[in-house]
């Protein structure tokens, strides 16, 4: 049962403020969600099939998204969770004795997910994702605990908490646990079906999708009169998965949802970034049947509201289509139909037409690749134009394709942009140096290149050597090793492409 928090701010109204302002830090946590299903478990199973059904369970939740640092072991703990708090890491939930949950016991482990409450009695902050966890079965808690226990151990001390005071004193989640925490294993809704139910007991359990996908409160908790309409997380917004035909999936079939879950593509999308993890990690490894029970729970929900966004600025839309015309549209095509299930249309496409443009704004400013699964094992990249584009054309290129073909949303600022640009672009970043571009080594006016220069160097430190043997011309081509120049303003050239 929820308290009004009038109550608890009369009662407690110190102990209420800061763990509201702690309690904000889930905001930014990312936890990562995910689908899966598991064999039904008979009366007496042998341990090899709970263990079996557990490691199902365990990646019905993925739990070694969070739980595993970048190239480090596997469920050992340490990947930070950044907030604006502080800084949290993940757990160790591997059998070490020492520093992971070797010498937990089985009622521990349940109370940590269903009460967020640790071996030693300590609260759990809501960065690992009980508020949902707590409708987990109390048989497939113990089968995750059964699957974690035959893990290799490994020994990995972490000062987990890095929050400053007071935000560290964990205590204070007790105040949130009291005004959000309806702490139960989920009971069906008898008037439902089972494929419904159990689409309901993943996406609201184990998979938690409501954790990035729902807007938070104040408080940090999700609002739940705005269930799946979408939530901000970090530098990412989580679009809607309501059935909203222009920004949820109300436009996708109940095949495209599971063919985006299994294979991180379908017609509309392909999974990147933190969704990309989660169809990585989880969704890929789900049976059709659980991914069919998702989609028939999600298609079943309320509809987020329809916007009515003001019609953009008739010459930032010239300005937009330009620069999509110069950029964008040999993948994403004229008309913005892409080439589905390679290069996402952008016709239609529900995460250009959320009410915050963030997503898009990442992807526009830093690029993406698309997540490779087992059916679908060749990602296929879009290039950053943080180094190409400022925050006027970028603005007008996504006010552009967020209201062409169709689309409709909120136009786009070059404040904005700035904004994402800030915690994206970071300073001192790969897209911050002329000479230091990232892997895709961008031509810019630093590396402009006199004549007779290999254009296979362009962008790189070696740009303009002389090519190799080649003899000096008039045109500056050095054909012979597939070279060519292009003048450039001011009598300089660069080779092309390379």
């Amino acid at each position: 049962m929820r308290r009004p928090l009038a109550a608890l701010t009369f009662i407690f109204p110190i102990g209420t403020i800061l763990a509201a302002t702690l309690a904000g830090s889930q905001l930014l946590a990312q936890p990562k969600h995910g689908a899966a299903s598991h064999p039904a478990q008979a009366q007496g199973a042998s341990s090899s099939d709970k263990i079996a059904r557990g490691k199902y369970l365990t990646a019905l939740g993925d739990c070694v998204a969070c739980h595993t640092v970048k190239n480090g072991a596997s469920f050992a703990g340490g990947r930070p969770i950044q907030t604006p708090f502080g800084t949290l890491l993940s757990a160790n939930i591997t059998p070490d004795q020492k520093t992971g949950i070797g010498d937990w016991t089985s009622e521990q482990f349940y109370r940590a997910l269903h009460e967020g409450i640790d071996d030693d009695g300590d609260h759990l902050y809501p960065a690992f994702p009980y508020n949902y966890y707590t409708r987990v079965t109390r048989a497939d808690s113990d089968a995750i605990f059964a699957y974690l226990r035959t893990l290799r151990p490994v020994h990995n001390p972490l000062q987990r908490n890095q929050l400053p005071f007071p935000f560290r004193m964990r205590w204070l989640m007790a105040v949130w646990n009291w005004l959000f925490l309806d702490k139960g294993e989920y009971k069906p809704d008898a008037s439902k079906s089972a494929a419904w139910n159990r689409g309901a007991y993943l996406v609201n359990g184990l998979g938690h999708c409501g954790a990035c996908h729902t807007p938070m409160n104040i408080l940090g908790a999700p609002k739940n009169s705005q269930f799946l309409q979408g939530g901000m997380f970090g530098n990412w917004f989580a679009p809607d998965l309501t059935p909203n035909r222009r920004t949820g999936l109300g436009s996708w079939s109940r095949q495209a949802v599971i063919e985006f879950l299994k294979t991180g593509r379908n017609p509309h999308a392909a999974a990147a970034a933190e969704m990309g993890e989660v169809v990585a990690f989880s969704t890929s490894k789900a049976t059709t049947a659980d991914l069919k029970a998702i989609a028939v729970y999600l298609e079943d929900q309320k509809p987020s509201p329809e916007a009515s966004p003001a019609a953009p600025d008739a010459q930032q839309m010239r300005k937009g289509e330009a620069i999509f015309i110069d950029s964008c549209s040999a993948c994403h095509r004229m008309h913005g139909e892409g080439v589905p299930r390679f290069f996402p249309p952008l016709r239609g496409d529900a995460n250009l037409q959320q009410k915050n443009p963030t997503t898009t704004l990442n992807f526009i400013l830093a690029g993406v690749q698309s997540t490779p699964t087992d059916a679908r094992p060749t990602p296929f990249s879009m290039p950053a134009y943080a180094w190409k584009l400022n925050d006027g054309q970028i603005a007008a290129v996504e006010t552009f394709i967020r209201n062409s073909w169709g689309n409709r949303a909120s136009a786009v600022s070059a404040s904005d942009v700035a904004d994402a640009r800030k915690k994206i672009v970071k300073a001192g970043s790969q897209y911050s140096k002329p000479e230091n571009r990232g892997s895709l080594r961008h031509p810019t006016p630093e590396t402009f290149a006199p004549p007779n220069t290999d254009s296979r160097d362009n962008g790189t430190a070696k740009a303009g050597r002389i090519v190799p043997g080649g003899p000096p011309s008039a045109s500056g081509s050095g054909a012979e090793n597939g070279g060519t120049s292009h003048k450039q303003p001011g009598g300089r050239s660069t080779g092309g492409p390379g």
